[in-house]
């Protein structure tokens, strides 16, 4: 350990004087960078490096200041702007695997040899890496080109994006308290290393250089994409603020970051302890199976909960009052003493009101969408507000069918948010006798994983897909597949992570553990994880036709990853706008129930029979069954979201209580309230705009939603299920990226603009 000590302190301080492009002017130059390498280095290492290690004999340190080589930098490189790291992680960091690219397939993580206490060092390392980089561009003599200048910046920050999208997906889907701790260590240095990017004057002025004589340079048009991208976060990240300014703006975004992760993680608490302790008897409604899982080690039974308001077994439990409090229980997890989310609610509101004052916006909706498809508050208010009356009319036609039978069973107090769901079942068994649990004997998640999802893939796009067992993973429920394009070529990897666990926060995402990139010549890696209940061994995972469709709708966001077909990474594939990159995996859900795909993969678990075309037809006939409750549910959520971010959080009481007081009265002002249908989150639970990156963007679901549906249309005047249809809308949309302004990519691809009236139909609206 010590020999390894001294050459990484080696290494350290001949690159600090490398890019400082000086040479040490005496021994007390290296004793001050050797003392300053012991601090860091102890902070990396903590109790690895102990007092002893510090007083190093006089020997020792002249052996080791033997070492050191102290040349210059050579000038004439700097000036040529070649990119070259000033630093190499495998000297600094040569036992840890992180500090270098896998040598697996497709840079696959190698998760054989990764350990959780990697991940601090490689990410502190690798942000001193970019750091000196950065330095590098900026100390550089030579007019600013986008040789020198983007493209060093781009390239700058490429082990820090390799180990956070790493890290990221592992915090997400496989976590413990090692990577939480490192989660709480990181995520205020890394909103401060950001800051240290963006809102540096001297790179924000060789960017802008750039910038305005991009013109007269002669670029690609993605080159020319990448400037005015870079241009426009420099600006919205507050390069043009003054050193006041930018140091009140770092220590926010650094006090958000933290607020994010401790809300994150307050939730994944709640969700694994709080838990609704109930008698065997009263589960009646559920199936051997479902009852068999709510089974705790100790022989006793309870009721974990989704991150969602409503809850699964709601729609099954016939026990009414266990209903009522599996509901309250599910709205109320982050309300008591213990577990409160609600003054990091009211912190980060506040938090980001003053970030976008400061920024000359006048809310931080207004900040965050300025480089979206809608582009200000006001269009998804009148977007919004345009559906409120058919939504209203729709929930209340359900809320009437449900209450009629409810009478029927002597309950004559009305629906409550409990009776909902599971008396919304009885209706659509009544109305289209459909049975939730016959239809599932039909959809096995691997049937409708390779039989479906693959299937209509393949039939679209050409692509093939052969299951590896050699890729090492990061939990032995996650599955691997390669992917070849029509003529064969290697084109990626596809990780499937499908099964709940305590480990992994609720929903469902995809995510790229390697992001595509012709620069950097990387193939993309992707994720996709969602939640379902895993079967007792031995069983199969029979799942809902409401699985079945996230299972269509994330590889959705997958083919956007898969087929990325860009220079830079920062454009590559998902990096696009919130309200537009819901569209790949939203139009991806129309094949869920296209006749040709549906017949290929809804077969009968035992007896391989598909399903019939009566089954079929109640199925598309439910199409528009609790739409009225669905979308009261996610625009309340929206609604929500937008007030948060757009009402002036000054005007807020201090200690308002309950953020859900100012929940209900949003959805009163919009004229959505409805006892009956809470909204699909209250803000003491909603991960996506409290601990994601859906602040001010929970919109863009019903958005891209809007876009997804008339996306659906094309398809179907195109043929449907055709290479052709595939091809066009692979080439249009899938493989561009944020290359294009959004509503010219999409008008290019259509042929005209997006009209509401084919969401509008798909849920019964019209």
């Amino acid at each position: 350990m010590i020999d390894l000590l001294f050459n990484e302190i080696a290494v350290h301080i001949n690159a600090d004087f490398t890019a400082k492009r000086c040479r040490p002017n005496n021994k007390k130059e290296i004793a001050v960078e050797m003392f300053s390498c012991f601090s860091a280095f102890d902070y990396l290492y903590g109790p690895e490096i102990n007092f002893m290690t510090k007083t190093i004999n006089l020997l020792t340190v002249s052996l080791l200041l033997l070492v050191i080589s102290c040349k210059p930098t050579s000038v004439s490189t700097q000036e040529a702007g070649t990119t070259k790291n000033a630093l190499d992680m495998t000297q600094i960091l040569p036992d840890n695997p992180l500090s270098y690219p896998s040598t697996l397939p497709y840079q696959t993580p190698d998760y054989n040899k990764i350990e959780d206490h990697h991940f601090l060092h490689a990410m502190q390392t690798a942000m001193d890496i970019q750091n000196r980089n950065v330095e590098n561009i900026v100390k550089n003599s030579a007019a600013p080109t986008f040789e020198n200048t983007l493209i060093a910046l781009e390239s700058s920050g490429r082990d820090l994006s390799r180990i956070s999208m790493i890290f990221s997906s592992l915090a997400g889907a496989h976590t413990n308290d090692k990577i939480k701790e490192t989660q709480r260590k990181l995520s205020p240095l890394l909103s401060q290393h950001r800051d240290g990017i963006y809102l540096n004057s001297k790179l924000f002025a060789k960017v802008d250089a750039v910038y305005e004589n991009r013109k007269n340079l002669n670029l690609s048009a993605e080159d020319l994409k990448l400037v005015e991208e870079y241009h426009q976060r420099f600006v919205l990240s507050g390069a043009r603020l003054n050193d006041a300014q930018k140091k009140k703006l770092s220590g926010i975004n650094a006090e958000m970051a933290g607020l994010e992760t401790e809300f994150n993680q307050k939730l994944l608490e709640a969700t694994n302890s709080v838990k609704l302790p109930v008698k065997k008897e009263e589960l009646k409604g559920l199936t051997d199976t479902q009852i068999e899982n709510l089974k705790q080690d100790d022989g006793s039974y309870a009721i974990t909960l989704m991150n969602t308001t409503q809850q699964p077994l709601l729609s099954s439990l016939d026990n009414r009052d266990l209903r009522k409090r599996l509901l309250n229980t599910s709205i109320e997890r982050l309300e008591s003493k213990m577990l409160n989310t609600s003054q990091i609610v009211e912190q980060l509101v506040r938090l980001r009101e003053q970030k976008a004052h400061l920024l000359g916006f006048g809310s931080f909706a207004e900040w965050r969408l300025q480089d979206t498809m809608a582009q200000d508050p006001a269009t998804v208010f009148e977007f919004f507000r345009e559906m409120v009356p058919g939504i209203n009319k729709k929930a209340d036609a359900e809320k009437l069918a449900i209450e009629t039978l409810m009478r029927k069973d002597g309950i004559t107090d009305g629906v409550k948010p409990w009776d909902w769901a599971y008396y919304a079942e009885k209706v659509r068994a009544d109305q289209y006798s459909l049975d939730e649990n016959e239809l599932k004997q039909y959809f096995e998640l691997y049937s409708a994983l390779e039989n479906g999802v693959f299937y209509a893939a393949n039939k679209l796009y050409g692509i093939s897909f052969k299951k590896r067992t050699d890729i090492p993973v990061y939990h032995p429920d996650v599955v691997v597949y390669e992917i070849f394009e029509h003529d064969g070529t290697p084109m990626a990897l596809f990780f499937g992570d499908f099964f709940a666990r305590p480990s992994k926060r609720g929903g469902a995402w995809m995510s790229n553990l390697v992001q595509q990139s012709h620069l950097f010549n990387e193939k993309p890696v992707i994720t996709n994880v969602c939640n379902y209940q895993k079967p007792p061994a031995g069983e199969p995972a029979l799942i809902s036709f409401d699985d079945v469709t996230t299972l269509f709708h994330e590889f959705g966001h997958a083919l956007h990853g898969l087929f990325a077909d860009q220079k830079y990474a920062m454009l590559s594939g998902t990096s696009v706008a919130r309200d537009f990159v819901e569209l790949p995996s939203q139009a991806n859900e129309y094949w869920a129930t296209h006749p040709e795909v549906l017949q290929n993969y809804a077969k009968h678990h035992k007896t391989g029979e598909p399903i019939p075309a009566d089954l079929i037809e109640k199925l598309k006939n439910s199409r528009t069954f609790n739409q009225g409750f669905s979308m009261t549910e996610v625009m309340g959520a929206a609604f929500i979201d937008l007030h948060w971010h757009t009402d002036e959080a000054s005007g807020l009481p201090e200690g308002m209580g309950q953020p859900r007081n100012f929940d209900e009265n949003v959805l009163r002002k919009e004229n959505l309230w409805n006892d009956a249908v809470p909204p699909r989150y209250f803000s003491s639970y909603f991960a996506h705009v409290f601990g994601g990156g859906y602040a001010a963007g929970y919109y863009s679901y019903l958005w891209t939603e809007m876009l997804a549906h008339d996306t659906s249309a094309w398809f179907a005047e195109q043929g449907g299920l055709s290479r052709a249809a595939g091809d066009r809308y692979r080439k249009m949309i899938l493989s561009q990226g944020n290359t294009q302004e959004y509503k010219s990519m999409y008008r290019n691809f259509r042929g005209a603009e997006p009209q509401i009236k084919h969401m509008l139909q798909a849920r019964g609206l019209n």
